[in-house]
């Protein structure tokens, strides 16, 4: 099976989101799909694309987050505890999709509830660009990666420093999309500095890889966006947006995408 024109259409939209935002990278904030509340995170994804965020990475919660520090930890939390589903976030999708991009960070469980095929199709349908699944490991990554391509999604791989080099290799060979580069050990959250050894890491996956390499962990501030366009594709902004969402709302997250975006140009 192959995607029909639609769907096909929603995965180059991420290809035409890094060639085309005039910028030094592509500015990628992060937010919780439901949280506070799904209302208000449909206004906090407009707040963004306001702002001059150019792909949307819109996460869906879930019980027990692997990769996700405290404070993206208790977003999801909370969306559930306000009544937050599947349904509800991919209505959040097909809103902010009318704008820009939009990546869905979803976990395994989430997805094989449904079933590869079936997630997919419902994600193309709510007009997500790509998926990203972060506790799936690659060696079993390729029944939803075919799923994905017929869906026209790109399924987007991660990859760390601890990554072995045979494995980014592998990873590389099949990206879609492109790489989200983390860039530190560890879950989510802000950081005072970047890693020193982040240059080489992302060197490391530019060598293996012909689609944009994006990072994301520990990006927290202005002048670490900065540092991570010296050297990325794509700087990937989460914990401090999703911060923002909670202490001062869509208005508050205006303000530091703005920032952000300004300090790619």
């Amino acid at each position: 099976m192959s995607a029909d024109p639609a769907t096909a259409a929603a995965a180059t939209r991420i290809a035409a989101a890094f060639e085309g935002h005039g910028r030094r990278a592509a500015l990628m904030p992060y937010i919780m799909g439901g949280f506070p509340d799904l209302e208000a995170s449909r206004a906090v994804g407009e707040a963004c694309a306001d702002a001059g965020a150019d792909v949307i990475e819109l996460g869906v919660p879930f019980s027990d987050p692997l990769a996700d520090g405290p404070v993206i930890h208790d977003a999801g939390s909370r969306a559930l505890a306000a009544g937050a589903t599947l349904d509800g976030v991919l209505d959040v999708c097909e809103t902010v999709s009318r704008r820009l991009p939009v990546v869905l960070m979803v976990y395994a469980n989430v997805v094989l509830s449904d079933g590869p095929e079936a997630f997919a199709a419902r994600a193309a349908g709510a007009g997500a660009a790509g998926l990203i699944v972060p506790d799936l490991p690659h060696d079993e990554a390729g029944p939803l990666r075919a799923a994905c391509d017929d869906s026209g999604l790109d399924l987007i791989p991660l990859v760390a420093p601890t990554t072995t080099a045979e494995r980014l290799a592998e990873i590389g060979a099949e990206a879609r999309g492109f790489v989200y580069t983390v860039s530190l050990r560890g879950t989510t959250g802000e950081r005072a500095a970047l890693p020193p050894e982040l240059p080489d890491v992302v060197a490391r996956v530019r060598a293996v890889t012909d689609v944009p390499v994006a990072v994301g962990f520990g990006v927290s501030t202005a002048e670490h966006a900065r540092q991570v366009a010296e050297i990325a594709d794509g700087v990937i902004v989460g914990t401090r947006v999703v911060r923002a969402a909670g202490e001062g709302g869509p208005d508050a997250v205006r303000e530091l995408v703005t920032e952000l975006a300004r300090a790619l140009d």
